[in-house]
C-alpha cells in the first residue's frame, strides 16, 4: 500500500508514530504538507500538483487536518476523494466534526446522549436560553476552541451573562452547555478504528481547574468500556462520517454524553496511558480497506430505475410490532432490510426471524414506491426520503476481544 499522511506537523508524535507504524508494516508511507497541495480542476479531470509538480498515485490519504486549515485541509481531503484515493476521514466528516455546534445539531437527531445545549446570538435571548439547559452553573463554549481552550465554567446566571457578552462583542460564537455535575470533572475519551473502540482512557482534572484535558494538567487512566459506551463511541463516529475518531464522553447519570467527536485524534496520550499500539491498529484498518474496499450503495444499488435505500421507521402503535421480519410481509414486496438500529444497537443483515419493536429504525433497500408507502403522511411532508450508506466494516479484530458483534449472520 502507498500511503499519504497529510500533515504540517511531521515531527509530532502522532504523525511520527502513524508513519513508523505504516513503515513497520512494509508500507510505502510519505508525509505530505497539507498547505503545499495545488488543487486543479477541469472537465473529468481532477488533479492534485504537490509542490508544484504533478502528484503521483496514491492508495489511501490519512488526513491529519490542523484546525487552522480546516476549510484548505478539507478541500485537499475531498479532490483526493474526487480521484477516487480512498480517505480515512472523510472531508464531510472533518468539516461536521470541527464545527461544535454543527457536530452537535447533527447528533441531536440521533439516539445519542448528548449535554443540554443552546446557541443564541441576540442578548436578550441569553438568560432564558441558560434557564432551558438548567440555570448556573453552565459551561460556555468557543465553537472552534481545541484542547480545552474557549471552554469556561459560569458559577452564576450574572457571571455567565457577561462572559457571553464579551466574547459576543469581539465576533466569538459561543455555546451555552449544562454543566454535568456527576462527571465531577471527569471525561472520556474513546479512540475509534473502523467500527471499533480500540482504546480507551479517562482523564481527570486537577486541584481547582474543571476542565479535565491532559493540555490542562489531567490526570488519564486507561478504563474498559461497557457495551453501551462502545456502541455511543462508535455510533457517534459513524454518524459524522468518521472512521478514525477521538469520542470525548462524559459520564451522565442515564449513560454517556457526547461532547464532542474529533477528526485528528492525537495519538501520544492515549497510547502512554493505555501501552496500546493504537497507530498500528489504523495502519492495518486502512490496508484493509485498500485490499478490501467497502462498496458505496448509494452509487450501487440505485442504478435500477425505481429502486433506492431508505430508512424505515417503525413507531408505537405500528402493525409492524411484535412481528418477525418475515411476517412482515416485506421481502413480499420486494424490500430487503440491510441493518437495523434498535436503540444504541446495530444490527447487520438481521436473520428474518428477528422480532420487530416499536422504535426500531430499518436500513432498507427494494422499491422505492413500496417503502414510500410506509412512511406515514406527516413524515412525508415534514422532510424528503433520505438516502444513507451502511456503516463502515472493519475486519481487523478488536483489541477488546472479549466483545463480539451484536449483528445476526445470514
Amino acid at each position: 500500500m502507498k500511503l499519504a499522511i497529510l500533515s504540517c506537523s511531521p515531527d509530532c508524535y502522532s504523525t511520527r508514530r502513524l508513519r513508523e507504524a505504516a513503515a513497520q508494516r512494509k508500507h510505502e508511507v510519505r508525509v505530505l504538507d497539507t498547505l503545499r497541495f495545488a488543487i486543479d480542476l477541469q472537465q473529468a479531470e481532477p488533479d492534485l500538483y504537490f509542490k508544484s509538480k504533478p502528484l503521483s498515485h496514491y492508495d489511501a490519504v490519512l488526513p491529519r487536518v490542523g484546525a487552522s486549515i480546516t476549510y484548505f485541509g478539507t478541500a485537499v481531503v475531498r479532490q483526493f476523494e474526487q480521484m477516487d484515493v480512498f480517505c480515512a476521514n472523510a472531508s464531510a466528516g472533518i468539516s461536521n466534526s470541527r464545527d461544535k455546534l454543527r457536530c452537535l445539531q447533527i447528533l441531536s437527531r440521533h439516539q445519542i446522549g448528548i449535554p443540554r445545549t443552546t446557541f443564541v446570538r441576540d442578548k436578550k435571548d441569553v438568560l432564558p436560553a441558560i434557564e432551558r439547559v438548567g440555570g448556573a452553573p453552565v459551561i460556555i463554549k468557543l465553537l472552534e476552541g481545541t484542547q480545552g481552550v474557549g471552554v469556561i465554567l459560569a458559577d452564576s446566571v450574572k457571571t455567565a451573562e457577561a462572559i457571553i457578552e464579551t466574547l459576543q462583542s469581539t465576533k466569538q460564537n459561543v455555546l451555552v452547555q449544562k454543566f454535568v455535575a456527576e462527571s465531577k470533572g471527569r471525561d472520556i475519551r474513546a479512540f475509534v478504528v473502523g467500527d471499533q473502540v480500540v482504546a480507551s482512557m479517562r482523564r481527570i482534572a486537577q486541584g481547582h481547574e474543571f476542565r479535565s484535558n491532559v493540555h490542562r494538567g489531567g490526570r488519564s487512566e486507561p478504563i474498559l468500556l461497557d457495551e453501551h459506551y462502545c456502541e455511543t463511541a462508535v455510533r457517534a463516529a459513524q454518524i459524522m462520517g468518521l472512521r478514525v475518531a477521538g469520542v470525548d464522553m462524559l459520564e451522565g447519570q442515564d449513560g454517556p454524553l457526547v461532547i464532542e467527536v474529533n477528526s485528528s485524534p492525537g495519538l501520544e496520550g492515549i497510547e502512554t496511558c493505555t501501552r496500546l499500539d493504537i497507530a498500528g491498529a489504523i495502519i492495518d484498518y486502512i490496508a484493509a480497506q485498500v485490499d478490501f474496499p467497502e462498496i458505496d450503495i448509494r452509487q450501487r444499488l440505485t442504478v435500477s430505475r425505481g429502486y433506492g435505500v431508505t430508512e424505515i421507521h417503525i413507531p408505537d402503535g405500528s402493525e409492524y410490532i411484535g412481528k418477525t421480519i418475515h411476517e412482515s410481509g416485506l421481502r413480499d414486496q420486494d424490500i430487503n432490510v440491510l441493518t437495523l438500529y434498535r436503540g444504541v444497537t446495530v444490527i447487520p443483515n438481521p436473520r428474518s426471524h428477528r422480532v420487530l419493536e416499536a422504535g426500531d429504525r430499518l436500513l432498507c433497500f427494494g422499491k422505492l414506491e413500496s417503502m414510500r408507502s410506509m412512511i406515514p403522511e406527516k413524515a412525508r411532508r415534514r422532510r424528503r426520503m433520505k438516502v444513507k450508506a451502511l456503516p463502515a466494516e472493519s475486519p481487523r479484530e478488536s483489541l477488546y476481544p472479549d466483545r463480539s458483534s451484536t449483528g445476526d449472520k445470514p
